[in-house]
């Protein structure tokens, strides 16, 4: 397999919308040798990148070699939001465009990521600073500059998403792109990257869906946390008056 070498070594990138099984990919491209992949989970653990993402999203320019400095691929958002960018700047590097039903995906969205902006109270954001700017960053990205604050008019929503996948299209060179479902496994996929299908390991299908529903509930119960917490340290403060 012949690869444009790079700075950051990066090899394949995402440009399909984040819920269209871009873990399940991410997974996959490690077990192929193309890891460690880039997804919106390194964000939530890596606060230099949570910096430049956040500085991103309010009109700096990425430092990508910086940013994917060690990463042989990268998928999800909101890396795929900078397809057209990074096919600029990584002239070898293949694309490969995830996609789903439509209705499906809408639902999935809806239903998870799209409720990140609201589920925190105002006074908890305040002095969370992270998760705030994680939030704005994702809001500014995806809801705002993306879906233009009208992802919940669904007709919009479809338009939104069908154009990206036209766009992604024309953008990215016949030969460094392929369209793909993550349903349809390791052949399509392995034949498009050039290695071999893995033997005795089945495709990573992953149910992120439930994963992330967990990981919401969590994030809810972060204020109610914080404050139980503050109670435990305030009766441990006060001295009982003999």
């Amino acid at each position: 397999m012949k690869y444009g070498d790079s700075p950051t070594q990066i090899k394949v990138i995402g440009a399909g919308f984040g819920r269209t099984g871009t873990l399940s990919l991410k997974i996959a491209l490690e077990k192929l040798g193309l890891g460690p992949c880039y997804h919106m989970k390194e964000i939530v653990w890596r606060l230099s990148h949570l910096k430049l993402w956040y500085n991103t999203s309010r009109g700096d320019p990425m430092n990508w070699n910086r940013l994917l400095k060690g990463f042989g691929s990268a998928v999800d958002y909101p890396v795929s939001l900078f397809y057209s960018e990074l096919a600029k700047k990584y002239p070898k590097v293949k694309f490969i465009l995830t996609i789903r039903d439509f209705d499906r995906w809408y639902e999935s969205t809806k239903n998870t990521i799209y409720t990140v902006p609201t589920i925190l109270p105002g006074w908890f954001m305040m002095i969370a600073y992270p998760i705030r700017i994680f939030i704005e960053m994702q809001n500014k990205l995806i809801w705002v500059n993306l879906f233009k604050n009208n992802f919940e008019d669904k007709e919009f929503a479809r338009t939104v998403y069908y154009k990206h996948i036209e766009d992604v299209k024309k953008t990215v060179p016949r030969d460094k792109l392929m369209v793909y479902r993550v349903k349809d496994g390791w052949a399509p996929l392995c034949e498009f990257l050039e290695v071999d299908i893995p033997e005795s390991i089945p495709f990573p299908k992953v149910n992120d869906t439930a994963e992330m529903l967990r990981n919401l509930a969590f994030v809810r119960s972060l204020p109610y946390l914080f404050i139980l917490l503050m109670i435990v340290i305030a009766v441990l403060l006060i001295k009982p008056v003999i």
